[in-house]
């Protein structure tokens, strides 16, 4: 058997990520070949990914990228199961991998995201299932998506703590220069208020008719006109409350955020669509 020098456990360790004693082993049992012993490193990252697919995961990170020219951006959250892994280098390298998948490939959702092809082979899923075996925690992608936006902006924003970000579609005749900063302000936006729905059509009829329910129920004994003009005034704010065309502006709490993104940023300004990540 060939002599398993300390070159040829560095080389592993640096191919897999996996610690050196487990590097030592798979060569050992592979008779000194790298490629081999890659292999068994990935099919024991395998197994041991099993065992933790199911533990909680409220720490991560969330980020996104988006073009110059504004009209490509991505999101993607990447939960674990501890802060101190978060913070690591080989966590945050991955992360930005994933970051730039999305902005390439442009999923529509995470479980779109997860049957793509990854960059160094096999899926998405596959390559999140090494890194669980190589890591030792449970990772997950919470969220996952790209907006492309040929007559208008996407902008991205994450909060300092890297717990919680925003993508923002918005059509408008603004360009990056001018609507930078307004969509930014967007994008902190819907983190701080997190819009239940981008309009009234986005609320479920159920969660309408409940609170229909509700407003009737301390209506009782009012005549039906008076009736019917508390009605239009409660559920009016119940749109403004939960949708993020109806909030108030975080900017300017006396104009809801449609109007203000129509004053800054000029006529037939509106929003598309919009994707809210946080992790915890």
């Amino acid at each position: 058997m060939p002599e398993i020098t300390a070159q040829l456990v560095r080389q592993l360790r640096e191919m897999s990520g996996a610690g050196m004693m487990e590097c030592k082993k798979a060569l050992t049992s592979t008779d000194g070949d790298v490629d081999a012993a890659l292999d068994e490193l990935r099919k024991a990252g395998l197994k041991s990914a099993a065992k933790k697919v199911g533990r909680e995961t409220a720490e991560g990170r969330v980020g996104v990228k988006v073009s110059d020219d504004g009209k490509v951006g991505a999101i993607v959250a990447l939960a674990t199961e501890t802060d101190f892994l978060a913070s690591t280098p080989g966590f945050i390298e991955f992360h930005q991998a994933l970051v730039d998948h999305a902005y390439d490939h442009k999923p529509g959702s995470v479980a779109a995201m997860l049957e793509q092809s990854w960059s160094t082979g096999g899926t998405v899923q596959e390559a999140l299932t090494a890194k669980i075996g190589e890591m030792k925690e449970n990772l997950q992608i919470v969220e996952a998506c790209a907006y492309c936006n040929d007559g208008g902006q996407v902008s991205g924003y994450v909060h300092h703590d890297n717990k919680k970000g925003a993508l923002v579609n918005v059509t408008t005749p603004a360009d990056a220069a001018k609507a930078g900063d307004t969509l930014k302000q967007l994008g902190m936006h819907v983190v701080v208020f997190s819009p239940s729905a981008l309009d009234e059509s986005g609320v479920p009829e159920s969660d309408v008719e409940r609170e229909k329910d509700i407003i009737r129920d301390g209506l009782k004994g009012k005549p039906e006109d008076i009736q019917e003009k508390i009605m239009v005034g409660r559920l009016q704010k119940f749109f403004a409350e939960r949708t993020l065309v109806g909030q108030p502006w975080i900017m300017d709490d006396k104009s809801s955020v449609a109007k203000a993104l129509e004053a800054e940023l000029g006529a037939g300004t509106k929003i598309d669509g919009f994707t809210r990540a946080q992790l915890g």
